[in-house]
């Protein structure tokens, strides 16, 4: 199993990493779970704990070999957000609150219409930003320096 490409890419998703599903379709039909990984350029997700394979893996340098079971990526379209009030899958819609905040409320036959809010784990970054100054970083204090003024005309070339 390589990689493949999706043929229609989804261009705004509705589904983030870190909200809890239930799979409707497939071996794990039914089950709920937390989404792990979301693929864009493949139209998949990864549920923790679900839709697990057996991956034969051959010993290297450094690690064992032997069989392992491994989460596979499931098609977005076999998931569904659930629902927070009612626990039951619902579709996804937008809403824009009194105060201008667009949130995601559930929608559908058996939805609540209440708001779905965002996981707390997208507050946090993946790969965290450096914060050590390297040799090709400008200092913040020459950064912060004021070097031209068009009010005054302090900073103008001479021409």
């Amino acid at each position: 199993m390589g990689w493949k490409a999706a043929e229609k890419i989804i261009k705004h998703w509705k589904i983030l990493r870190g909200d809890n599903v239930m799979i409707i379709r497939g071996k794990d039909k039914g089950e709920t779970g937390i989404i792990k990984r979301v693929i864009r350029s493949q139209n998949r997700v990864i549920v923790e704990g679900k839709n697990l394979v057996k991956k034969h893996i051959k010993q290297g340098q450094g690690h064992e070999g032997g069989i392992f079971s491994i989460e596979s990526p499931l098609h977005v379209s076999n998931v569904q957000v659930l629902d927070p009030a009612t626990g039951k899958p619902c579709k996804i819609g937008y809403k824009y609150l009194e105060d201008g905040s667009k949130v995601r409320v559930s929608r559908g036959l058996a939805a609540s219409g209440t708001v779905i809010p965002r996981p707390e784990i997208l507050k946090e970054r993946r790969k965290p930003r450096p914060n050590i100054v390297g040799p090709k970083d400008t200092a913040i204090d020459l950064v912060l320096d004021k070097t031209y003024d068009a009010k005054t005309g302090i900073g103008m070339p001479d021409l």
